[in-house]
C-alpha cells in the first residue's frame, strides 16, 4: 500500500510560478512511476506528466512540457511539480498518482495508476 499527500496548491496570478509537492509513504514504491494529473471543473482528469522514481526519467503532456518540471527527492520521499508561466487554463485540482504496473514512462492513461492522492487546488487568475 502506498499513500500520497499533495500540498502547495493556492491562488496565483497568471505568469506566476508554483511548486506542488507529493509526499509518498508506504512499501516498495521506489520502483514505481509517479504521475501528476489535473482535473478542471466539468472536464475529465488529464495527464500532466510522470517520472520514474528510480531512474528519474520524465515525460510530459504537450500542453505543459515547456513550462512544468517534475522532480523527486529520494531522501524526502517527495515528488514535485514545478509550474512556471502559469495560465488561467492551468486552473484545476492537481493529483499525484503512483503506478506499480508501468511498462514505459511515456504513457498518459490514468487507469495505469494504482494509488491516488486527495488532490490540491490550483487557481490561476487572469
Amino acid at each position: 500500500q502506498v499513500q500520497l499527500v499533495e500540498s502547495g496548491g493556492r491562488l496565483v496570478q497568471a505568469g506566476g510560478s508554483l511548486r506542488l509537492s507529493c509526499a509518498v509513504s508506504g512499501r516498495n514504491f521506489y520502483s514505481y512511476k509517479m504521475g501528476w494529473f489535473r482535473q478542471a471543473p466539468g472536464q475529465e482528469r488529464a495527464f500532466v506528466g510522470a517520472i520514474l522514481w528510480s531512474a528519474g526519467q520524465t515525460y510530459y503532456a504537450e500542453a505543459v512540457k515547456d513550462r512544468f518540471t517534475i522532480s523527486r527527492d529520494i531522501a524526502k520521499n517527495t515528488v514535485y511539480l514545478q509550474m512556471n508561466t502559469l495560465k488561467p487554463e492551468d486552473t484545476a485540482v492537481y493529483y499525484c498518482a503512483a503506478s506499480a504496473r508501468w511498462v514505459v514512462v511515456a504513457t498518459t492513461t490514468s487507469s495505469e495508476y494504482d494509488y491516488w492522492g486527495q488532490g490540491t487546488q490550483v487557481t490561476v487568475s487572469s
